[in-house]
């Protein structure tokens, strides 16, 4: 024993002292994932318009059950389900989401949960060693733990990329990897060095809008934590809060436009048509936007724009925000103006 310990500490690495250094890092490796596993979750929801996969990865990031994950089709459903390291599973309620960093938060009835701390998140370099926990491809269905990926930050680039047609609305900083994780299910895993402190939530499937090619990036946690922290105070929120009801309130009819059939399941709040010479072409608005917020809530389908005009009287001012490519549009629209 004292030989080795010995070998480990030498300046010359012998045989025996490269074995030993190559043990106490598969230790520290095995103990950091097993520290970090718990905090990790498998999630299923929607499949989306085209039999796409219904499921993707979150991480714990409060002890009183809040969850951070990636915006995206599969929390378009009226149930969520999240399984827990250890197997239990949760239906999740959708506390907030912010659209322009693709990332939402839910929460679960838990309490006293191993979680990530994100007031000790860190950060990256090119070079860095990283690890990433993902439910990649659906594996893990009970209490399978998640993967784990080794890798490095081969990149921190400006985020430029799309996944089909649609362009990505995050256009910040992402670390860009050398490890797999560009596959379904990956989307909203953890991203930690190799002490298992967080670092960034693993982004969707995406490809670089230049080159072609599909990208493994993560999204870093400075980009994030002020806007988990305003989902969680609720100044950002889907919650359908209860407040009076005007007796005139505002509607899209008056204002000139129409939105698509609400015919699926939530819908997303694209607008159909726009009438010439109505409030809402004067503002800017045009077919094919997508209303992501009104009156500073956020609108994930049809129902919710409808919800939020019928709490708007129609003397008063309706601030609308809508995504049309990769832009973000705020205008202002009033009946009489």
């Amino acid at each position: 024993m004292m030989k080795s310990l010995f070998l480990c500490i030498g300046l010359v690495l012998l045989p025996a002292a490269s074995d030993c250094f190559a043990q106490m890092r598969s230790s520290a490796l095995n103990r950091t994932v097993s520290q970090t596993l718990p905090k990790t979750v498998k999630i299923v929801g929607s499949g989306g318009f085209r039999g796409l996969e219904a499921y993707q990865s979150g991480f714990l990031i409060s002890n009183e059950g809040h969850v951070l994950t990636a915006w995206s089709y599969v929390l378009d459903s009226d149930v969520v389900m999240l399984t827990l390291n250890d197997g239990l599973k949760r239906e999740a309620e959708l506390i907030g989401f912010d659209p322009r960093l693709d990332i939402a938060v839910l929460k679960i009835d838990v309490t006293d949960t191993p979680h990530f701390n994100l007031d000790v998140a860190t950060t990256a370099s090119v070079g860095d060693r990283i690890l990433a926990f993902s439910n990649l491809y659906g594996v893990a269905t009970g209490n399978e733990p998640v993967s784990v990926q080794q890798g490095f930050v081969s990149a921190k680039i400006q985020l430029s990329a799309r996944r089909g047609a649609y362009q990505s609305p995050y256009q910040d900083d992402a670390y860009l990897l050398d490890a797999m994780t560009n596959n379904p299910g990956a989307a909203g895993g953890a991203l930690t060095d190799r002490q298992g402190r967080l670092v960034a939530m693993l982004g969707k499937e995406l490809r670089d809008s230049r080159t072609g090619f599909w990208l493994n990036f993560a999204l870093p946690m400075e980009k994030l934590t002020d806007a988990i922290k305003r989902i969680r105070d609720g100044q950002i929120s889907s919650r359908d809060d209860i407040i009076d009801r005007p007796t005139e309130p505002v509607t899209t009819s008056l204002l000139g436009f129409s939105l698509v059939a609400d015919i699926v399941q939530k819908t997303p709040p694209y607008i159909d048509r726009i009438v010439i010479g109505s409030v809402a072409e004067r503002s800017g608005a045009q077919p094919d936007d997508l209303v992501i917020e009104v009156n500073g809530q956020m609108t994930a389908s049809v129902k919710d724009v409808l919800k939020q005009f019928q709490r708007i009287d129609r003397d008063d001012d309706v601030e609308m925000t809508v995504q049309r490519g990769n832009r973000f549009i705020d205008m202002k629209l009033r009946l009489g103006q």
